[in-house]
């Protein structure tokens, strides 16, 4: 049994991105934060990113051993130099997700992880949402709301993720607890960074646009985001969320453009999708903190500036580590479910009652 109180919780997360293992540790107890601790990151190599691009898409039962031994030797790596934990939140890789259809996929054994590491790990964070009719993600709203109130928010305000997908998190932090009614509400915006890194990598062999340097030479295609806007998802009620690959057809349709052009229009794309969100939430945010890659992006951030009626800043503005506030969230989850606390509810996931999810798995020396 872990002690009670706060407690040293570590997590770990590979984003669709697929740029390489975020790991941080906080000290909670499930309900506030009590400190940030050490952070880490590990890149994944060239050779390693074509290993997990090559299985987006692939579920349980397809042939994915090569790539869970990779994605638990990576994580392995990161997360043994955090000797202080007490217990450890282990995301794992998604490569598929259809919460409607096949349900969802986080490749890598938490239970694996949990012998090598001598720790407990909570792992399959989002499965059983899913199976109780939930969108399964996003999943980092519970943890925004415990940050509201870290940072002493007092009126509506939204956390904006830009990853490879796009997740805004809406905030009343005059709610006392995330899962009442009213505190919060939590979708996916749309594609974010994945269709601007896959253009630059296919295109220039780069990971990204730097510093928004090539959209920001480029002129947008306004018809294509116009079409991209008209696309049905964007009119679908939240809660809801996508799959890293569902907006693929806005890759060929920036085909025939310049390299800037195209990186231009998939950079505004990412920003309009998000504008049109903010209309889904239940009143207008006072500002947007911005995390994940897309705010190192000077470019994207001047179209979001631009395209909302509120401030637009990062959310180091605040105190916070834009690079870190995934993992954070799974040191924070962790906790929670070791404890049989909620970790989404209908207004995050959609799911039909608020739901602990995840899987609690002790090495063998632990009993």
């Amino acid at each position: 049994m872990l002690k009670s109180g706060p407690i040293r919780s570590v997590g770990a997360m590979s984003g669709t991105s697929l740029d390489g293992v975020d790991a941080a540790e906080i000290v909670t107890d499930g309900v506030t934060i009590s400190e940030f601790g050490p952070v880490a990151y590990r890149a994944y190599t060239d050779a390693e990113r074509s290993v997990l691009k090559a299985a987006l898409g692939k579920w349980q039962d397809d042939d994915v051993d090569a790539v869970a031994e990779l994605i638990e030797t990576t994580h392995a790596q990161v997360l043994h130099d955090f000797q202080d934990a007490e217990l450890v939140g282990f995301h794992g890789q998604t490569l598929a997700h259809d919460p409607h259809g096949r349900g969802t996929h986080q490749c890598g054994d938490g239970a694996v992880l949990a012998e090598v590491l001598n720790k407990p790990v909570v792992w399959d964070f989002r499965s059983a949402d899913v199976r109780l009719g939930g969108e399964g993600a996003p999943l980092a709203p519970f943890f925004h709301f415990a940050l509201a109130q870290y940072i002493k928010a007092t009126e509506p305000l939204v956390f904006l993720n830009l990853g490879g997908v796009g997740n805004l998190t809406w905030i009343d932090p005059a709610v006392n607890e995330p899962h009442a009614d009213g505190a919060l509400l939590a979708f996916d915006t749309g594609p974010a960074n994945a269709p601007l890194n896959d253009l630059m990598q296919t295109r220039r062999g780069e990971t990204c646009d730097v510093d928004g340097k090539l959209a920001q030479s480029g002129v947008v295609d306004e018809s294509i985001i116009e079409q991209f806007l008209n696309h049905p998802y964007f009119y679908k009620i939240p809660p809801k969320s996508l799959d890293r690959d569902d907006f693929a057809d806005l890759t060929a349709k920036v085909v025939d453009l310049s390299d800037a052009d195209a990186a231009a229009t998939l950079t505004a794309a990412a920003a309009m999708s998000v504008a049109h969100s903010i209309s889904h939430c239940p009143a207008p945010p006072k500002r947007v903190l911005v995390t994940g890659g897309g705010r190192r992006n000077p470019t994207l951030m001047a179209m979001l500036a631009a395209s909302l009626d509120c401030a637009v800043i990062p959310v180091e503005d605040v105190g916070l580590d834009g690079d870190m506030l995934e993992a954070q969230a799974f040191a924070y989850l962790a906790v929670r479910v070791a404890r049989g606390l909620p970790t989404s509810c209908q207004n995050t996931t959609g799911v039909r009652a608020a739901v602990s999810g995840g899987t609690l798995s002790r090495p063998a020396s632990m009993g």
